[in-house]
């Protein structure tokens, strides 16, 4: 290790104190794990509530919810650009259009800016629980899931942090409104279906969390640590033919292999006559949301991840910013 990196995981990062705090389900109307826990909180909220701030439970997209469906119009979870954002309305928008910009309205935008959003979420990859976020400044969500991993361990269902390392402005995502964020993305879940293993974790990582919270506003810092994380390089298509119909499904030997190491000359595809189509890139890659019900519409059969290790500064709140009280 350098000095400069040394002086870096010696110096805390201090960030202010978090106040108000967001919980989404059903951003995607048929992840069931979220859309249950965010319908039960919005009912008995106090399981969500701590010392040192307020924590609001929210159903993003309820006419999704209502027609168990992804999406009604557009995937709400694209819909979160400057672009949709600030344009004016009109009546031809995508009813996902105009909920984006009310959420914004309502938890993202000026004196309403949420200090902390947790997005809840469901896949039918085999992911276990991967912590997924877009910034990698965001020091307080690294510090969240470094201590979502150490505190909530489970040999069935282990977490994995995972990066899309996007600039903000170009940031289409739900947790984009944020200060800070992390998704929870859990499974294998298929849609439509609420499996009580996954909705049991999905609800201990999401009070964990904020514990982490409420702790790191009492004056608790957080030391410096290292870790390895899943950083996204590409997403990788089926095969097609030539007239855009896929010619081929995921091989075997990767379903379920989230996370596993895909060397080159591995098989990733077979075609319906059998034959392998390999891996022919030249490093190792840790492949992600393999074969995913949900991205079969976006043109991805996986998405091609590298593992990075990163060194995290310590974790402190802003000097003199402790909350000593309780809230009323």
């Amino acid at each position: 290790m350098t000095r400069r990196e040394k002086e870096m995981l010696n110096s805390a990062c201090q960030c202010s104190l978090v106040s108000r705090v967001v919980i989404f389900g059903g951003t995607h109307g048929n992840e069931m794990s979220g859309v249950a826990l965010a319908k039960h909180w919005l009912k008995e909220p106090s399981e969500l509530q701590r010392k040192t701030f307020v924590a609001e439970p929210c159903l993003a997209n309820p006419l999704a919810v209502e027609k168990c469906v992804r999406y009604v119009d557009s995937d709400l979870n694209r819909c979160f650009s400057e672009e949709i954002l600030r344009s004016p309305e009109s009546e031809s928008d995508p009813y996902e259009f105009i909920r984006a910009r009310e959420l914004y309205q309502k938890y993202g935008s000026g004196s309403c800016l949420y200090d902390f959003i947790f997005d809840l979420h469901n896949t039918t990859s085999h992911m276990g629980a991967t912590l997924l976020r877009c910034s990698a400044d965001d020091i307080m969500s690294l510090h969240l899931a470094n201590y979502l991993q150490s505190s909530s361990g489970s040999q069935s269902m282990p977490c994995y942090n995972y990066l899309i390392d996007i600039p903000k402005k170009d940031n289409v995502y739900l947790q984009n409104i944020g200060k800070h964020s992390l998704c929870l993305e859990l499974g294998p879940q298929p849609q439509g279906v609420t499996r009580a293993d996954v909705l049991s974790r999905m609800r201990e990582l999401v009070n964990c969390g904020l514990d982490f919270i409420d702790l790191f506003n009492q004056g608790k810092e957080f030391p410096s640590f290292e870790t390895d994380i899943y950083r996204v390089l590409s997403r990788v298509d089926y095969p097609r033919d030539s007239d855009g119909e896929i010619s081929a499904i995921v091989h075997s030997g990767l379903q379920d292999k989230d996370y596993v190491p895909l060397k080159p000359g591995h098989p990733i595809f077979t075609t319906m006559n059998g034959e392998d189509l390999l891996y022919d890139g030249e490093t190792v890659v840790y492949p992600t949301f393999i074969n995913e019900a949900a991205y079969y519409e976006k043109k991805v059969a996986f998405i091609s991840t590298e593992k990075v290790h990163l060194k995290v500064p310590a974790l402190k709140l802003e000097t003199g910013a402790e909350h000593n009280g309780t809230l009323q």
